[in-house]
């Protein structure tokens, strides 16, 4: 699997940019990658390509989870009815054509799965004859935070695509922690990377043509 450092890397080798630039940066370079990368994903997801690469979903194994108001929960349902949120906002998550690329939200054993919908889906749920048979539990996602209705568990289980580095979440040591950025994991399947790698350069290479005749030109920036 490559690592953001690689893909930086890559990318910095096709356009003939391997000495530091202070314009060219890895953080803008990686800016473009993961952009480009979240377009191809969302593509993927909408074919329903995306869930089979189990590789490139990372578990985050115990979530704590506190009570929270209705309010901040944007949902408008029935007295009697209480709302947990997760302590934490999740880290961030690639996009998929659907929102956030989640695999499961679980149980900490993972023998109950918890099925995504919306407030308003689930007030709508609520109403009907046929809710006081309905056994699954339900959460959804705001602002990197899940919301659980009626649920009196104490933490979840998440897998997802993360583009958000995890070691906060699931390292021990300090070392582990606060290890170099491009040494993460680059969480995109490897097929799609000589797309994203094309799309990346032609968006720099469009960016630092800069014309030659014109007036005024600052032909020292690059990228202005």
């Amino acid at each position: 699997m490559t690592n953001i450092g690689d893909a930086i890397s890559r990318v910095r080798n096709v356009i003939k940019a391997v000495k530091e630039d202070p314009f060219l940066t890895d953080r803008l370079i990686f800016s473009l990658i993961i952009k480009h990368a979240q377009l191809l994903m969302k593509q993927q997801d909408s074919l329903n390509q995306m869930l089979r690469f189990h590789s490139f979903f990372k578990t985050l194994p115990c979530l704590d989870l506190i009570e929270v108001d209705k309010v901040e929960a944007c949902c408008d349902i029935q007295s009697g009815v209480t709302i947990k949120r997760t302590k934490d906002p999740l880290p961030k998550l690639m996009e998929g054509s659907y929102g956030p690329l989640f695999r499961t939200v679980s149980s900490i054993d993972g023998s109950f799965e918890i099925y995504r919908t919306t407030p308003a889906m689930y007030n709508s749920l609520t109403k009907t004859s046929t809710y006081k048979y309905n056994k699954k539990k339900y959460y959804w996602y705001i602002n990197n935070y899940l919301y659980f209705p009626n649920i009196d568990w104490d933490a979840v289980k998440v897998e997802g695509i993360f583009e958000d580095d995890l070691a906060w979440y699931t390292c021990s040591t300090c070392e582990e922690k606060c290890r170099p950025r491009q040494q993460d994991s680059f969480q995109v399947p490897d097929y799609l990377f000589a797309q994203i790698e094309q799309n990346v350069v032609k968006e720099l290479t469009l960016t630092m043509q800069v014309p030659q005749d014109m007036p005024g030109t600052d032909k020292q920036n690059i990228l202005r």
